[in-house]
């Protein structure tokens, strides 16, 4: 459990940094929302859901069932952003934060999972 703690701290704080960054539309992530070819608004909506994601992270060593889902929910989200990035034609130093991230959850996921049988 302890694996499991750790990585949904990590899991947890990362996504909330980015669904903040998202929410207040800071700098960079407007030109991050443009480069993709989403809205602020769009963006915005993203990073709620990864705020959203977080806290079912954070949550999920007392509810696994939860965490599971919100694990879930966020490797669809960070598929969806290694879709655009190679739709894009972007190259790896664009992607790779999405790879890393999803490598996270699933690690997160794993745990979780293994703590719970």
């Amino acid at each position: 459990m302890n694996t499991a703690i750790a990585l949904a701290a990590l899991v947890s704080v990362t996504f909330l940094a980015l669904g903040a960054a998202k929410i207040l539309a800071l700098t960079p992530m407007r030109a991050l929302a443009a480069h993709a070819g989403f809205s602020v608004e769009a963006y915005r909506g993203i990073g709620t859901l990864e705020v959203a994601g977080a806290l079912g992270v954070a949550l999920g060593p007392i509810l696994p069932p939860l965490g599971v889902l919100a694990g879930a929910g966020l490797l669809i989200l960070l598929t969806g952003a290694l879709v655009t990035h190679l739709r894009n034609g972007d190259g790896v130093q664009k992607y790779a934060p999405a790879v890393i991230c999803a490598l996270l959850v699933v690690g997160y996921l794993t745990a979780l999972l293994g703590a719970t049988r």
